[in-house]
């Protein structure tokens, strides 16, 4: 497998969209960026205040209000801050959005130019030439509005930084994730201790995030202009009243519900969206398949397509 390559020169961007998204996505190449005299930049998207059954567990709490939410993400904030510099960040290159948890891709719906500038203010300032963000085929909600989220940050970019997407819910196919990163003992002993600062998180899930922090740390380059017209997913007739298919652009958003959604169904029984007034796209577009049930479970099922 191909590792990566860093330098002095390497400017790391690392798109987290909880605490502890950092360490376990990027915990070995950021220290390797450090140890070649790189700079490292940590975007943090939310608090992951709405974490409601390690905060029961640990608070030994049922209800769980606005007041209780906001005290744990403090408490996940200040987590965050002694991971990173375990890893040999400083404070000052964390920067934290305070966006809501579980609610990434409903910013995106309902202010998506806002999101993308928030972004781009980052980019501005910073100057990556390498981001790594979560994969689009994340199952975490969040995980996947996140890569969504940075792709439309870079449209446009006369000269994008390389982009490397990485895995942590549901995606074991190693081939997916060509690049990785060949450690020492000690840059891996330096992630497990990053990641035990995140004591919330360890109480209840401590043995799959060693798991997942001891296994190898694993990338997939991101082609920006990749997509497709063909939409991906053929659902059941009985889902298709509750179904709603969301559309991201540099625009805003569109929401529809599945059988108002302007579809064209191809002979092979695939679907692709067709022009119609009134819906113009310029740059790139992702779609989000999603049912309109409120459910206890957190992950996707179909999750969002690059058109």
């Amino acid at each position: 497998m191909p590792s990566m390559s860093v330098s002095a020169q390497t400017r790391l961007l690392v798109i987290a969209p909880h605490p502890d998204d950092e360490t376990l996505g990027g915990g070995l190449l950021i220290q390797q960026v450090l140890a070649a005299g790189g700079a490292v930049h940590v975007a943090l998207l939310t608090d992951g205040d709405n974490n409601p059954w390690p905060q029961r567990y640990i608070e030994r709490r049922l209800r769980i209000g606005p007041t209780a939410r906001r005290r744990w993400g403090l408490r996940r904030r200040e987590e965050v801050m002694r991971a990173i510099d375990q890893l040999g960040v400083p404070e000052s290159a964390l920067q934290s959005f305070g966006w809501l948890d579980m609610g990434l891709t409903a910013h995106l719906r309902d202010d998506a130019p806002g999101a993308i500038a928030a972004l781009r203010a980052v980019l501005q300032v910073f100057q990556p030439n390498v981001i790594c963000c979560p994969a689009l085929g994340d199952s975490h909600p969040d995980h996947g509005a996140a890569h969504v989220l940075c792709r439309m940050a870079l449209a446009g970019v006369d000269r994008p930084p390389e982009l490397l997407g990485y895995p942590v819910h549901g995606d074991d196919d190693d081939s997916a994730y060509p690049i990785w990163i060949d450690a020492t003992a000690e840059q891996q002993q330096r992630k497990l201790q990053a990641l035990a600062k995140h004591q919330t998180q360890m109480v209840l899930s401590g043995a799959r995030m060693r798991r997942l922090a001891l296994s190898p740390e694993r990338y997939m380059r991101v082609e920006l202009s990749a997509g497709d017209a063909r939409l991906p997913w053929r659902p059941p007739a009985v889902l298709k009243p509750s179904l709603r298919l969301l559309m991201v652009t540099l625009d805003g958003a569109r929401d529809w519900r599945w059988p108002e959604a302007p579809l064209v169904l191809d002979p092979d029984g695939g679907y692709r969206l067709q022009a119609q007034a009134g819906l113009s796209v310029t740059g790139p577009a992702f779609v989000k398949l999603h049912l309109d049930w409120p459910s206890p479970w957190i992950f996707d099922h179909w999750g969002w397509h690059a058109l």
